[in-house]
């Protein structure tokens, strides 16, 4: 569960930064920032993708499962829903704060595969690059909102860990390399694309894009059933 520490700690890290630095981090710094971590969210990404295509027996699931998932995100509204709830259940600024931050770290590609990754197979990489996300994040909300924003801890805690423990009581049955290799070719995609957003050459709404990640889940259900 390193690749979880290390999320935690950059939590804590990037807030203390933000808190300490606030008067010299300008909007001119935090975008390089973004920028680096684009281009680095572009990398592992395309990298996951490459790696996988080879491997997948299945070669045409990651484009189903994109033309339907994004489909159905888009129709859910989910980005825009989430959203909503922020905006509607937290009524202080630190608090809509740590939601805000909570989402950005917690709900996406990188999120839900690392601690399914990470409990299935040992690699920590896409645990490692959501780190490095949460710290920039943590620095950027630190500085507007203080030390308050420690308070993420314990979310995004409970969060990774309920997922690595699911993962891992589940994989010998049913997270097998083959499922890991479908779902990673769908989450590398969805990493670039999120990438594209932090670069800003296109914004996407990286929520509705989430149930592209379940569709390869209900095709192995599906070929476990039948």
């Amino acid at each position: 569960m390193i690749g979880i520490w290390a999320n935690v700690a950059a939590i804590i890290v990037g807030t203390v930064i933000g808190w300490v630095f606030k008067k010299v981090l300008t909007d001119k710094y935090v975008a390089t920032f973004w920028t680096a971590l684009g281009l680095a969210a572009l990398g592992v990404g395309a990298q996951t993708v490459v790696a996988n295509l080879p491997k997948s027996h299945y070669p045409v699931l990651f484009i189903i499962s994109l033309a339907i998932g994004l489909p159905v995100g888009t129709w859910l509204k989910l980005d825009d829903r989430a959203n909503a709830w922020i905006d509607r259940t937290f009524h202080t600024a630190l608090g809509e704060a740590v939601a805000t931050a909570s989402f950005l770290d917690c709900i996406g590609a990188l999120a839900i595969l690392g601690p399914v990754n990470a409990a299935t197979t040992g690699n920590q990489t896409f645990l490692y690059t959501n780190a490095m996300l949460t710290l920039v994040c943590a620095i950027v909300f630190g500085a507007g909102f203080g030390l308050g924003m420690i308070l993420e801890v314990p979310v995004l805690f409970i969060w990774f860990t309920a997922i690595y423990l699911v993962a891992k009581f589940l994989s010998a049955s049913f997270f097998s390399p083959a499922l890991i290799t479908e779902m990673s070719i769908v989450g590398g995609l969805l990493i670039v694309v999120a990438s594209f957003s932090l670069l800003k050459i296109r914004e996407f709404k990286s929520i509705d894009m989430l149930p592209a990640l379940l569709v390869p889940l209900l095709f192995f259900i599906g070929l476990a059933i039948f």
